[in-house]
């Protein structure tokens, strides 16, 4: 949904902007002192005062430090209590601590937790994701970026293949050959900011801008490309949609270059419970997902195709079963097989869909009759429980047209008001997504405080 295109463009006074920040910046400051002296603290023995690095792109002066959650909001050390649209930017999409999950949960950390041998649990798991993703094959993993990983090994391992494509500004966790980008000129180069091993990507990697047909045959044609993995919608860089037959030609020329087709399903569960690949019906020969799936706990899974699964066993014996770096001490173990099966039995269910994704129309309604009243040329979309607003007139068709809409400045201001006023937004864009147990009046507070910040800026 997009709102009117035609309406004048709003200038945003930037001086008026600044001096809006630094005055949330104090506001947020006075209401969080506990949270203050706790960074003060873990700055002492934290690189840059938190477990992880990006923590420190949160919109305020320093993190929130958490205290506890529930269903869809949590409170902070300073007693304060919000509205989560983040979610752990989508760990969380089931909501914090589902009591069904929690209870089963308890009962397997009772009873031990990591043994590196099977559970019926895995059994449950893995028909599970079949039925619900229609590939007869699975494995775990701990993450999403291990699935990732894993599976690109294993592409590259059948195919005798060097090289993995993907597209522009896509996210598929910390696998190094996914911080690629598609320069100007057309080559491939690393990311800015890139930690990844000292070779350039363009000799593991081949860019496409999402939605280019003829970019994507290109560079398959010479047989070089062991996988393509792909989001079947972009989510990470902002919600960005396939065009009309954009996924049945992938479909097709993945087949024809002899390429496997991997869909990372990590974010695009939030389209309903087989993801978008069930509802759209997709045919990848690898589907790898991870974050929602264990109600919190550290999981992730990948499926694969019959010919995929003969193809690994030929590939592999006994005793080199253990190497290749497919695996890990903890992967399979007891505790996220448990989570995941809880998860997938009661909590992300069908009806659970049925009550996010009209509370996500209702948001995307909530902030599109906002944009129109005050004639911004911002956009909104959905994908399922996710929803996203737009600094720009028209919805952006690859990743590099989204990359330069971006304005972190703006998006601070947005984001640091929500979270003055008792929402939290998605850190690194400008996307809700919604949780059993959020209601119509959190959303509805949403809106009157999306209306309010709009105003404030603009008059």
């Amino acid at each position: 949904m997009t709102a009117e295109t035609s309406k004048k463009t709003v200038a945003i006074d930037r001086e008026k902007l600044t001096k809006l920040l630094a005055q949330e910046d104090q506001r947020f400051i006075e209401a969080h002192p506990k949270s203050k002296e706790l960074f003060e603290r873990a700055k002492k023995s934290l690189l840059n005062g938190v477990p992880m690095n990006w923590m420190i792109k949160w919109a305020s002066p320093y993190p929130v430090f958490v205290q506890e959650g529930s269903g869809a909001h949590f409170t902070d050390v300073d007693g304060h209590k919000y509205l989560d649209f983040c979610l752990g930017d989508t760990g969380a999409m089931t909501g914090h601590a589902p009591p069904l999950a929690v209870q089963a949960i308890i009962e397997r950390i009772s009873k031990g937790t990591t043994f590196m041998l099977p559970s019926e649990d895995a059994i449950y798991v893995a028909e599970q994701l079949q039925k619900r993703f229609s590939l007869p094959y699975w494995q775990t993993a701990l993450t999403a970026t291990d699935a990732n990983r894993f599976v690109i090994r294993l592409c590259r391992q059948i195919t005798g293949r060097q090289y993995v494509l993907v597209h522009n500004w896509c996210y598929h966790g910390s696998v190094d050959e996914t911080f690629a980008t598609l320069h100007k000129d057309g080559t491939v180069g690393p990311r800015k900011g890139n930690m990844g091993p000292p070779v350039n990507p363009n000799v593991t990697t081949k860019v496409v801008e999402f939605n280019d047909l003829k970019g994507l045959e290109e560079a398959l044609k010479n047989r070089d490309v062991a996988c393509v993995l792909a989001e079947p919608v972009m989510t990470n860089i902002g919600i960005i949609h396939p065009d009309p037959g954009y996924h049945k030609a992938l479909r097709e020329l993945t087949r024809k270059y002899g390429t496997y087709l991997i869909i990372d399903e990590t974010h695009t569960i939030c389209t309903g419970p087989g993801g978008y690949t069930k509802e759209h019906n997709l045919e990848p020969d690898f589907i790898t997902i991870g974050k929602p799936i264990a109600s919190g706990i550290p999981a992730s899974a990948y499926g694969f195709s019959e010919a995929v699964a003969e193809q690994i066993k030929a590939n592999s014996t006994l005793d080199e079963c253990d190497t290749g770096g497919i695996g890990g001490t903890l992967a399979g173990n007891a505790l996220s097989l448990a989570a995941m099966r809880v998860t997938l039995e009661k909590v992300l269910t069908e009806d659970a869909y049925k009550q996010t994704i009209p509370l996500a129309e209702r948001f995307a309604k909530g902030v599109e009759a906002v944009i129109a009243e005050q004639q911004l040329p911002w956009i909104i979309k959905q994908l399922g429980c996710r929803v996203e607003y737009w600094f720009r007139p028209e919805p952006p068709k690859n990743g590099s047209e989204a990359a330069a809409a971006a304005d972190s400045e703006l998006d601070r201001y947005m984001h640091l008001a929500a979270l003055n006023r008792g929402i939290l937004m998605t850190p690194f864009h400008n996307m809700a997504l919604i949780a059993p147990g959020t209601s119509d009046a959190d959303v509805d507070h949403h809106t009157q405080v999306f209306k309010e910040s709009v105003e404030q800026l603009l008059h």
